[in-house]
């Protein structure tokens, strides 16, 4: 606890006075009877009023002493500190290609279907487990755009990856494909302009490049003279995996064969001295999560700001109950007749 106004406890000094001249004067002051002899009272016992007269003294000390904590205006404690935290920049670039909507990542026991709501799933376990990091989300189909700019307001992030849909290319509202290069090119220049000690791009993908202007390895090249470290994720089953098939007004299940082009994401990892991952069910891409999260930790010293709350009110109530207890207790049972 802090005080505002330290200077008011000065004035707890004055109870020492307080004490000596109750102690020693101020019998001199009361009304006094004289008697011939006092031989009479000499083994007279003390009644329990007398006995308990001094509480009065108490309650004016403890009503006192309340009194000027309150004017000391006593706070919470620091609004400010130096805390050790682990805080990096990373942006996540996710494939939203129709390919991702085949299901063998599907995981009922989470309500899981296909691949990207494995994906978006996981990675929002992963924003949810770093709240001290500048995160961005980068999606990417036959091209790329970012779908939300590195930040740490992780509720806004959050709530457009759960927007992502690979019905953007579905319904042609960009070109279908795997532009791998230009997602990582994407994702690369959101952090070309970072100070932050550690800088990270997450690739996420279903398949092999086949759109886009620029190459993997280019991109990667890039992303290594930036000093930016790229953890490459492929994401699908071996062989063949089901796929929904929209044939007029029905669904028809499929067989598609899973073509991950795991040399060139490898490629990419080594080239950023990063590391690629394969991940062939929902548990497997938790895992790779995880594991990139304990990978990945730069301690930074920042200063937390916390608001300060005044905490008077419970010490002037005090003061004022004791006040009036006393009060109470010198006009009822301690009452004197002069």
């Amino acid at each position: 606890m802090e005080f505002a106004n330290k200077e008011y406890l000065f004035l707890l000094l004055l109870i020492i006075p307080y004490i000596v001249w109750f102690l020693m004067f101020r019998k001199k002051s009361e009304p006094t009877i004289l008697m011939a002899d006092t031989n009479a009272f000499t083994y007279a016992k003390r009644s329990w009023k007398v006995m308990l007269m001094p509480i009065q003294l108490l309650l004016r000390i403890l009503a006192f002493t309340m009194l000027v904590i309150a004017l000391a205006r006593p706070q919470t404690h620091d609004a400010m500190q130096n805390e050790s935290i682990e805080g990096i920049d990373i942006m996540l670039a996710m494939d939203v290609s129709t390919s991702m909507l085949a299901e063998d990542l599907r995981d009922d026991s989470r309500d899981i279907k296909n691949r990207i709501e494995a994906a978006k799933v996981v990675a929002a376990e992963f924003i949810a487990g770093r709240p001290n990091d500048n995160i961005g989300l980068t999606i990417f189909a036959g091209e790329s755009f970012t779908q939300c700019p590195m930040t740490i307001d992780h509720a806004s992030l959050l709530s457009l990856l759960r927007n992502v849909q690979t019905d953007i290319a579905a319904r042609g509202l960009i070109e279908d494909g795997t532009a791998i290069g230009m997602g990582l090119a994407n994702a690369v220049s959101r952090l070309k302009d970072s100070n932050a000690k550690s800088k990270v791009v997450i690739l996420l993908t279903d398949g092999s490049n086949n759109r886009g202007d620029l190459s993997p390895m280019t991109s990667a090249e890039i992303a290594q003279s930036l000093g930016v470290r790229v953890y490459t994720i492929g994401v699908g089953t071996n062989g063949t995996a089901r796929y929904p098939l929209s044939v007029g007004n029905h669904v028809q299940y499929v067989q598609i064969p899973v073509e991950i082009d795991t040399q060139t994401l490898t490629n990419i990892a080594k080239t950023t001295n990063g590391k690629f991952y394969r991940a062939r069910n929902a548990e497997e891409l938790r895992e790779i999560y995880h594991e990139i999260d304990k990978l990945e930790k730069s301690k930074i010293e920042v200063q937390r700001y916390s608001r300060r709350y005044e905490d008077y009110q419970r010490f002037a109530l005090i003061a004022l109950g004791a006040l009036l207890l006393e009060i109470l207790l010198r006009i009822t049972i301690f009452r004197r007749i002069p």
